[in-house]
């Protein structure tokens, strides 16, 4: 059996070398050529996995290591018997400490109080869902929209994109990249924002018209941007980039969580669709450690509850040591996500949270922090 693989999905290597033979590519390099004699195909985004690369070949099944599957040419693959599959959730809590950090930051620089205000989530999937949940936990009000969910679980607890864009103080977005969702903010809803609005994207670049929504930044139509996907990556707009509040390089799922979990599911699947047994339950052994300790002490005395969440959220992951990289270095886009630092989730560390006045513990227990007893 040959497998090939994308040389940038963590903890893979060693995995399927007793088994079979492997080979690494560069996910945006590999080609025809490279996939004619491959039984399975394990990706990332960057490898177009159509008729170009597929047709003559022998691959049975293609495994994406992400939630997103729009670089699948999903209708040819079946068309053609070619299994395929992709990960949905694996990243979902990095995503969601992605957005915490993001409006913890926001709300600093802006001097804004969390509690109260309404954030529109658009696209309720596993992400979605769970930013939504982090949003309430914070005191936050929400809107959902989801048409896909709505008609299949009915209008209670949906609305509209126009009553969620009228409605909303902060809107991020979570849909999958679609015929549908191409330019979902374009032109029109785009200048239909407020200037008090904010707007977040970490779902596709191509959902935001990035050409309309500079425009509306230099009218001033919004108070705020922050993308962490962009059109054309990775050669991106440069002066787009220096316009919204915070730019990252596609990074808000890569905690090493978040990969792990892309990774194991990619590997199983394959396993399962080969026949390797040894490896239908596969896990990564020990995930790497971060820079900083995974237990650490907060001083509450003094502190409002928002900011005792946002010590701790920003402790786990400043999304602005993310931007500065990203502005320093924007020539370097694919690399600043191939060497990316590690990122641990939430339930990776335990609070030492002292003098706390307020409701601040409960909170950070629902975020999946580990609260220490010294904090009780």
């Amino acid at each position: 059996m040959k497998i090939v693989c994308d040389d940038r999905i963590p903890f893979l290597k060693g995995v399927f070398e007793p088994y079979a033979e492997v080979v690494y590519l560069p996910g945006a390099r590999t080609g025809a050529s490279d996939v004619k004699d491959a039984d399975a195909l394990i990706t990332r985004t960057r490898t177009r996995c159509d008729r170009a690369l597929l047709e003559g070949s022998r691959v049975k099944i293609i495994a994406s290591a992400t939630i997103g599957y729009d670089h699948i040419d999903t209708a040819w693959c079946e068309a053609n018997v070619i299994r395929w599959c992709n990960a949905p959730g694996c990243n979902s809590s990095s995503v969601e400490q992605y957005v915490l950090s993001v409006l913890l930051t926001l709300a600093r620089q802006h001097e804004l109080r969390l509690e109260g205000m309404t954030l529109g989530v658009v696209g309720v999937g596993n992400v979605g869902s769970k930013v939504a949940r982090a949003a309430g936990i914070l005191g936050m009000k929400v809107l959902l929209c989801d048409p896909p969910r709505a008609e299949a679980e009915g209008p209670e607890g949906f609305v509209s994109l126009k009553k969620l864009v009228e409605g909303s103080d902060i809107i991020t977005l979570h849909v999958p990249l679609s015929p549908q969702t191409f330019h979902l903010f374009g032109r029109e809803r785009l200048a239909s924002l407020r200037p008090d609005q904010i707007l977040i994207n970490s779902s596709r670049g191509e959902v935001v018209d990035g050409a309309a929504l500079k425009e509306a930044l230099k009218a001033g139509r919004l108070r705020a941007a922050v993308l962490d996907v962009w059109e054309g990556e990775p050669d991106i707009d440069k002066e787009l980039m220096g316009l919204v509040d915070i730019a990252t390089a596609h990074i808000a799922g890569y905690s090493a969580d978040g990969k792990a979990a892309g990774t194991r599911a990619a590997v199983r699947a394959v396993s399962q669709a080969l026949g390797i047994e040894a490896l239908k339950k596969w896990s990564p052994s020990k995930l790497p450690l971060p820079a900083r300790d995974l237990d650490f002490h907060i001083d509450g005395h003094g502190m409002s509850e928002q900011q005792i969440v946002s010590e701790a959220v920003l402790y786990t992951y400043d999304v602005l040591w993310d931007s500065g990289k990203l502005r320093s270095h924007r020539e370097d886009f694919e690399k600043l996500r191939g060497e990316y630092q590690i990122r641990r989730e939430f339930p990776a560390f335990a609070v030492h949270l002292h003098e706390d006045g307020t409701n601040a513990a409960e909170k950070l227990e629902a975020l999946g922090f580990t609260l220490m007893e010294s904090s009780r």
